[in-house]
Order: C-alpha cells, then structure tokens, then sequence
C-alpha cells in the first residue's frame, strides 16, 4: 500500500503564512512521495495558489482548486476529497498548520491492507508560545462507540478510497458536531474497519482559530453558565435565533442528532442487513431505544470513555428530540 498512488486532502482558509509554509514543507518531506496534494481553498483562492507557488516551485504534485464559495470547514473537505485523482488508493486529510513527522505516511499506509482507516497520535502544541501541551492519547473502541464519541481526528488519519463510494456525498446538518472525520470513520469502522496506532507522527496546533480542538480537554463538571452561553450562540448561528424553539432544536442536533444523521445515512447506504451497521440501530437510529442509549452511556463512563459531563449533555439532547420530534426531522436530511 506504501507504493501506491494517493491523495493528501488540505483544506485552506486564510492561513498564518509561515505555518502553512511548515506544513506544505513537511509534506514535501514524506518518506512516502507517491502522491498528489490537493489543496481545497474555501474562499478566493487565488491568495493561496501565489502563496503555494512560492513554497513548493515547480513540485508537480501540489494542486490549488477553489472557484471562491465559502463552503465552511467540512463540505471544503469534502469538495477537496471530490476532487482527488480517480487512481488514488489512499487519501489522507491534512489541516493547513499542522507538521507531520517525515515517517507519518511509511508507518500508516502499510495498516490500510488490513483495515480501511488507520490514525496515528499527535503531540498538541500551542500557538504562537510553541509551548508542548503533552500528547493524543486516542483509542479505538470499536465502531458503536466511535460513533458515541468519536476517536479520530481527520488531519491524524489514512483511508482507503473505496470507502468514498458510500461516504459521498457527506449527510449535512446545521450543527457544531458535524465532522467530515467522524463520518468517515464511521463508514470505515461499518466496512473493514480502523485501527489507531501509539506512534506519535505529527504536531497537532492549537490555537484560537481551531474548529475542533483536542477531545481530551473536555473533562471537569458541568458547568451551567458555560453551557448556556455556549448553546445560545450556537443556536444564533446555526438556527438563526434563541428563541426556545432554536434553543432546543440545538441542543438536540449537537449530540443525539448529528448521529441519527450518520446512522440512518449509513444504514440507507450498505442495507439495513449490514451486520457492523445493525449494531448501530438501537442505540442512535431513527428505532433507537432509551434504556439501550442510557445503558451505553452508564458503561462508557464506568470506562472511562467519555467523561460524566458528556452523559449530562447527551440525556439532554435526548429529551430535546422528544420536545422537537426529532427523528422526524433527521429524517427528512437521510440522502
């Protein structure tokens, strides 16, 4: 797999000029050089294609696209992964200030032989200190529970191209929570599966502009203000209001909707027959079962999987379904 033919995916917005230099150079410094980078530009790309052209010269394989619409964060993922060679065996996704360690590609590809995503771990750094925040420590729990709380950050992993086939086109919802890399190792995990690796293969930056952070820094009590303050602006940018309509519409689609959106998705795309899929229904499908859902979440606190405020915040979103009948709702996005 190593020495086949793939596609790194990077998705630019305005970057910090110097990091995105650090980053295209460390692409550049693959052991693996079997590829092409794609680089989805959300806005006017032309910026980005001078600044591009500066940083790798005349290296054939890099690629700017862009026709100037603002897609947001994950449909520009998904318009960049459109747009990879027909021949690519692999893709992998690549933010736009990050630093993979030379080896990232040689130690990840050879994995795809036997599963369909495979991800490594990073070491989070602060910007602009540069201060080591300490390292991923992500873990693969199998597919129901990735579902619950997803494992896996998309700029991390690697992924077999033929899963494309049944995760495009990507299921939109007007949420925080919808993620390009939780869908997709989502249909990985349904198909023949992930994998996460302890090696340390890149430098994950943190910093103000992140869309999603490290999933690790959501520990301690529920905090009621935080909250609060937190879901009234999110329904203001995605409901368009904080009315207590938009408030309780938001605070379903961040957690119990955004997977029933992926569930029924899948399951309308492999066959409700799909064994690894079947196992998904009680628990975050459209025929989904209380007592099934609040059994998971008792046990993947007791093991340490997701921390106590997660549970809070899922129950919540549960009853947020019940007040805005949100099953039907999901629904009517299935594609």
């Amino acid at each position: 797999m190593s020495q086949e033919f793939g596609s790194i995916v990077l998705a630019a917005y305005q970057p910090d000029p110097e990091l995105f230099r650090r980053q295209l150079e460390s692409l550049r410094a693959q052991t693996v050089d079997a590829w092409e980078c794609v680089i989805s530009v959300d806005g006017d790309p032309a910026p980005i294609r001078t600044l591009v052209a500066e940083i790798t010269g005349d290296d054939p394989r890099f690629r700017v696209i862009g026709d100037g619409t603002r897609r947001g964060f994950f449909l520009n993922f998904e318009h960049g992964v459109r747009a990879v060679d027909p021949s690519a065996r692999w893709i992998a996704l690549s933010d736009q200030d990050d630093e993979w360690y030379p080896a990232k590609l040689a130690t990840l590809l050879p994995h795809l032989a036997e599963v369909d995503l495979v991800s490594g771990q990073a070491r989070l750094v602060e910007q602009p200190s540069g201060r080591v925040l300490g390292e991923t420590s992500r873990a693969d729990h199998g597919l129901v529970a990735n579902v619950l709380n997803n494992q896996f950050s998309g700029s991390a992993f690697v992924f077999r191209s033929e899963i494309l086939a049944k995760a495009l086109p990507f299921p939109v919802a007007s949420t925080r929570t919808a993620a390009h890399d939780h869908w997709l190792a989502v249909v990985a995990g349904a198909g023949r599966g992930t994998r996460m690796l302890p090696d340390v293969l890149q430098d994950y930056v943190q910093h103000s502009g992140n869309v999603f952070g490290d999933p690790s820094e959501m520990t301690g009590p529920v905090r009621p203000l935080q909250s609060i303050r937190t879901v009234l602006s999110l329904a203001q940018k995605y409901e368009g209001s904080r009315t207590p309509a938009a408030l309780v519409r938001m605070v379903f689609w961040l957690n119990v909707g955004w997977r029933q959106l992926i569930t029924d998705t899948l399951l309308a795309r492999v066959g409700g027959t799909d064994a690894a899929a079947a196992e998904l229904i009680p628990y975050f499908s459209a025929h989904r079962r209380f007592a099934d859902l609040n059994r998971l979440l008792r046990e993947a606190v007791a093991n340490e999987e997701v921390v106590a405020r997660f549970r809070v915040e899922y129950l919540a979103s549960w009853f947020a379904g019940v007040l805005t009948r949100g099953r039907a709702l999901v629904r009517r996005r299935v594609r």
